[in-house]
Formats: C-alpha cells, structure tokens, sequence
C-alpha cells in the first residue's frame, strides 16, 4: 500500500514538472513536492538510481521557487518520475 502511494507522489510530481517546465507554480505545491521527493529519497539512503532520481527532482522543485529552471532538465526528471510512478503500479 505505501509503494502506490509513493508512486502515486511520483506520477503526479512528474506530471508537474512535465507539463508545468519552464512556468511559475505556486510555492506551497514547490516546496510540498520538494519535500517529499527529498525524503523519499533519504529512504533508500541514496544508493541506488531511484533515490538519486528523487533526491535531483526534489532539489529541481525546490529551485523553481527561486527561478525557473531550464524546462529541459524539468521534462526529463519529469518523464523520469512518471516511468517511476507507473513501475510501481505494476
């Protein structure tokens, strides 16, 4: 039950950050997101790609409070999280 609902986190974070690159988001869902990414990724103690992709996507939302970042590294950490979220499902 707590890996969906972590995958649920992950799909809807990279669905933000696919479909909202590149424009201001309010900072409650940045800094929300953010959060939660970075503490899912202190679970798995960064050791493996998935805590990586966490703690990076984590980090890109708690930047986006500050200015917007490249929609580049968004749409990618994005389609990342997403394929995360649906692996989970399975």
């Amino acid at each position: 039950m707590l890996i969906k609902i972590l995958g649920a986190l992950d799909l809807i974070g990279g669905l933000i950050s696919i479909f909202f690159a590149g424009t201001k988001l309010p900072f409650f869902l940045l800094i929300f997101f953010g959060g939660i990414l970075i503490a899912k990724s202190m679970i798995g103690l960064l050791k493996d790609f998935a805590s990586w992709t966490d703690f990076l996507s984590g980090i890109n939302f708690l930047l986006m409070i500050f200015f917007i970042t490249p929609p580049i590294i968004s749409i990618i950490l994005g389609i990342i999280l997403v394929q995360k979220g649906i692996f989970s499902f399975l």
